[in-house]
């Protein structure tokens, strides 16, 4: 056989560098749903320095606050539009007691956060304080109620005492509370992770339970409630298959779902500053198991609601590290790199391309637990890479979803490999398109092809999340090493756009 001549071998390597680096997308202009904003939600649990030393802080501490309410934070969350808050737990929420958390503080009985730490719990924080938490961010409250050492009862009474308007024994302590007129909180959560921390359940035992619970969360008039099931852990697909079979879909108005992406393993999960790029790899490749996850729940979903009414809600979600050096180990404290940001990112476009049954998430946790958006030290705050994501994303909120057809180019770490590039994209009310990309890729810009079928455009503009390595932080002396910059690197050529993507970055265009 004749050989390859060394001019030809050239344009064979050429051809191939360059088709490893050129992705192709068509962007479709009809929409059939929203993405809900409820999918940009975030998760508040009495853990480690989420709720004290974070929103709620010490009388002492000089920093703007109303009430013991630390006011920097609220309006770091107003900004990104903060939809929901998820709370008390977690763990914890099946070991709350919630008239433990009302009336005068310094007669609330403490309590033993036997979950995280062992710590005391004075339950200065309780129910009006979330409440009136969620009144400054302007986001809905999610409850979390005790299926696990709860009971029915104790459930019914916190419905009444937060959305009946009218006299009854909860409404008037209400009153007494300081609060006449009702809450009128709609987000219920029927127990949390009932499988394990919150009672270990069957899930066939979980669904009777669930059923019984549910029949005395009353809607209250003016109250309606959209009350979410206790969802499977991850992989686990006999759980939402039970659940769906024995709960009535009438009956929920969602059914949760738990998945974290973890670097090794649930006894080593790794650290979140230093990592080389063969666990950077597997990292990525565990986050993008969310879309599997995600498709072969909703499968099991559409047996038995072939309408999509019940949504499913991924309400803890995010990258889990082993805790800072020298920190409580039940405190779940951990830094956060451009590798998270890229995590969000992703997890965030697979949600948009689900959204037609994923209406509703929330990532863990908000402030100084797993994947902050926020971090503290006494009077300083700063925002995470993770933080800055949402604030691009912020604009696929309640917006048109436009599907899409990707091919990406792989990303490849020895023998195996992951799509390099994903996508998402939405029109919002004024008529305008963004996209949302994330390069993967740690050492390749890849350049992205984009066809817009039906979509009338004429210019284009973009913000960047990037930096030199995948373990940059923002720290307390360099707080803003990583933050959104404006982006050059789209253009219009004929009726395509052509994006450069630069490695390892988080894109968001406009197009109008």
């Amino acid at each position: 056989m004749k050989s390859k001549s060394p001019f030809l071998l050239l344009l064979l390597f050429v051809y191939n560098v360059h088709a490893q680096n050129t992705a192709s997308l068509v962007i479709q202009s009809k929409s059939d749903h929203t993405v809900s904003r409820h999918i940009y939600g975030h998760f508040s649990e009495h853990l480690g320095r989420c709720i004290y030393d974070g929103f709620w802080v010490a009388p002492g501490l000089d920093v703007p606050k109303k009430d013991r309410i630390r006011l920097d934070i609220v309006e770091a969350l107003k900004k990104i539009k903060i939809p929901n808050l998820r709370w008390p737990g977690g763990c914890f929420a099946d070991e709350y007691h919630w008239r433990d958390g009302i009336g005068p503080r310094d007669q609330r009985p403490k309590m033993v956060n036997t979950n995280w730490g062992g710590v005391t719990e004075d339950n200065s924080f309780g129910t009006h304080e979330f409440l009136d938490l969620c009144e400054l961010l302007h986001c809905e409250p999610y409850v979390s109620a005790n299926v696990g050492s709860g009971t029915v009862e104790e459930m019914a009474k916190w419905v009444e005492y937060l959305n009946f308007d009218g006299v009854s024994p909860q409404s008037t302590i209400r009153t007494q509370n300081g609060h006449p007129a009702p809450f009128k909180v709609s987000f219920w959560g029927v127990g949390n992770e009932s499988w394990g921390c919150g009672g270990n359940m069957t899930p066939a035992f979980y669904a009777d339970q669930y059923r019984r619970y549910a029949t005395y969360a009353r809607d209250y008039p003016g109250a309606p409630l959209k009350r979410i099931a206790s969802g499977a852990n991850s992989f686990d697909y006999n759980w939402t298959e039970t659940v769906m079979k024995q709960v009535p879909v009438n009956d929920m108005w969602g059914l949760s779902l738990h998945y974290y992406t973890i670097m090794n393993g649930w006894n080593d999960k790794g650290s979140a500053t230093s990592f080389d790029e063969k666990q950077y790899f597997a990292t990525m490749k565990n986050c993008l198991l969310m879309d599997s996850l995600v498709t072969k729940h909703s499968a099991i979903m559409d047996k038995y609601d072939s309408r999509k009414k019940v949504a499913l809600v991924v309400d803890e979600w995010g990258i889990w590290t082993n805790v800072e050096p020298g920190t409580n180990p039940g405190f779940l404290y951990q830094q956060n790199s451009l590798r998270d940001a890229l995590i969000a990112g992703t997890t965030l476009n697979i949600f948009n391309n689900h959204s037609d049954r994923v209406r509703m998430a929330e990532l863990a946790q908000t402030i100084n637990v797993l994947q902050a958006l926020i971090l503290t030290n006494k009077e300083k705050m700063l925002l995470t890479p993770t933080y800055h994501v949402f604030d691009l994303y912020k604009v696929h909120q309640d917006a048109a979803y436009l599907p899409i057809t990707l091919n990406s180019p792989a990303y490849k770490s020895g023998n195996e490999e992951i799509p390099a590039v994903n996508v998402s994209a939405s029109r919002d009310s004024s008529g305008a398109v963004h996209i949302s990309f994330v390069n993967l890729n740690p050492k390749e810009k890849i350049t992205v092809s984009t066809s817009l079928d039906g979509v009338q455009w004429k210019g284009v503009t973009g913000q960047i999340l990037t930096s030199a390595k995948f373990t940059d932080i923002n720290t307390f002396e360099q707080p803003d090493k990583i933050h959104i910059v404006p982006f050059s690197g789209a253009k219009k050529q004929g009726d395509k756009l052509v994006v450069e993507l630069p490695a390892e970055s988080v894109v968001v265009l406009e197009l109008k």
